[in-house]
């Protein structure tokens, strides 16, 4: 396995150990509606941080975005409009089904549909090859990760509510991981469809490492849009505009803002690595983003006591699961080796 190789996988490991753990301060916050502390990580994380990166980093920016043809910047903005809708479905999906098994589920749907859909798409020869094949199969291993992994959450709460009714609750969480799952894969495709805009970043200056930022900039703020319509409805419907000034209200500030931050830097770093795993970067490099991505939040999940009560059988299926996905992992870096 070349350096480049190790370097990409590497950092697309760290950055999905970052988006992981994104939602990780949620639970630090409990003066705070979920409107109220989305809104500031959307705020931080999709808007504020984004442009100060991507301001920072590519020279002439403006000038990129410029000579960018229209098709493309159309692209990258609905891509982006759409994953703010999977994001938006995403925070109300992890609020009903836990940290660890909503992070399963919609970023294991997430992984593949981002991958494997670019793939048939603009390079429908490689699904054969090496590299294809590898991306299937270890799409189709994370899969049946993601099976267990289901299981081990439905043990879970069958375990914690033991003769109370959690068939429909927990059957409308799971409706909302699979729509944001899908939702949520239009990250990667503006990434992958929006390559021109990269391309004129380095042909302005940036580092090969940085030029993906103008691509991420456009698809939060896209994104941001579904996020900020849907947090006010909540805050004018649930009167909680207020609670931004009352409570542990610097603490909480402080958390929101970490959010961001947490999550945007875990995007930079998917960016680096992708652009070091050669020209299927941001194909091949998705779906171990997304496995890590899983595996911070199980992590997460577990120490915030999500499995507290619950009985072995859940945990064996949780556990089995995460072994899965590491296998998954394992088949797809290994279709890359030269």
């Amino acid at each position: 396995m070349n350096q480049a190789l190790l370097w990409g996988i590497g950092m697309v490991a760290l950055g999905g150990i970052l988006q992981g753990s994104f939602a990780a301060p949620m639970r630090r916050m409990p003066a705070w509606r979920w409107e109220n502390s989305w809104l500031l990580f959307a705020l931080s994380g999709l808007i504020i941080f984004p442009w100060i990166v991507n301001f920072s980093s590519v020279p002439n920016v403006t000038r990129v975005y410029a000579g960018s043809s229209p098709s493309t910047l159309i692209k990258v903005l609905v891509f982006g409009v759409l994953w703010g809708v999977g994001a938006t479905l995403f925070g109300l999906a992890i609020s009903r089904v836990g940290m660890a098994l909503g992070f399963a589920l919609i970023l294991g749907i997430t992984s593949s549909f981002g991958s494997l859909i670019p793939m048939a798409i603009l390079q429908p020869d490689q699904l054969l090859a090496k590299r294809g094949l590898a991306l299937i199969a270890g799409s189709a291993v994370m899969l049946l990760g993601l099976v267990f992994l289901a299981l081990a959450g439905r043990a879970r709460e069958h375990d914690l509510r033991m003769g109370k009714s959690v068939r429909s609750g927990f059957a409308f969480g799971l409706v909302l991981c699979i729509f944001s799952g899908i939702f949520s894969s239009m990250m990667n495709f503006s990434f992958v469809f929006g390559d021109e805009l990269r391309l004129r970043a380095l042909h302005s200056g940036a580092s090969s490492a940085m030029a993906a930022n103008p691509i991420w900039a456009l698809t939060v703020t896209g994104g941001f849009v579904p996020n900020l319509l849907y947090c006010v409805y909540l805050l004018n419907k649930n009167r909680t505009w207020s609670v931004f000034r009352e409570g542990k209200t610097p603490t909480c500030w402080l958390l929101g803002i970490l959010m961001g931050l947490l999550w945007f830097g875990g995007t930079v770093l998917y960016g680096v690595g992708a652009a070091s795993l050669g020209a299927l970067g941001g194909i091949v490099g998705w779906p171990i983003f997304m496995t890590i991505d899983i595996i911070a939040a199980l992590f997460w999940g577990a120490v915030s006591g999500e499995w507290q009560g619950a009985r072995r059988r859940a945990l064996v299926y949780n556990w089995a699961g995460v072994g899965i996905l590491l296998v998954a992992i394992v088949i797809i870096s290994a279709g890359n080796v030269t």
